[in-house]
């Protein structure tokens, strides 16, 4: 099963600061919350993903890596593992003093439960995005 999200929201911090944040793959990665640990290398980062789901025991090793950038207004990457593949969008523009980032996510499950837990747990994740950009701000 494949789960899909597009989510819009505004921050205040400036286009520039959000471009910064969002091109920035060790920042993407530090906003997810079930991502316990990563690396970079090169053009990859590995997520080190623990998914509180029965089938999953242990850490989930998800190699990243961005596929297409546009500074400063566009970033997609793409992730894959074992367990579930991941594609995410980002997308920044100037709105009222501020920014509007539009998000999409595509993950699709190859294990029972993983399209379950992020059908239900990626809006949190937009949320954490969210609140990790007005941080920065």
């Amino acid at each position: 099963m494949t789960v899909r999200v597009e989510r819009t929201f505004e921050v205040s911090a400036a286009p520039e600061d959000v471009w910064a944040f969002i091109s920035d793959p060790e920042q993407r990665a530090g906003a997810i919350s079930v991502v316990d640990s990563y690396e970079h290398d090169g053009d990859t980062t590995t997520w080190r993903v623990r998914l509180p789901i029965p089938v999953v025991r242990s850490t989930i090793a998800v190699e990243t890596r961005d596929v297409e950038v546009e500074p400063p207004r566009y970033v997609k990457f793409v992730g894959q593992s074992r367990i579930f593949d991941v594609t995410g969008e980002h997308e920044v523009e100037a709105a009222d003093g501020g920014s509007r980032v539009t998000n999409r996510f595509v993950v699709d499950g190859k294990v029972p439960g993983v399209e379950r837990f992020f059908e239900r747990n990626l809006d949190d994740e937009l949320d954490g995005l969210q609140e990790a950009l007005e941080a920065e701000a």
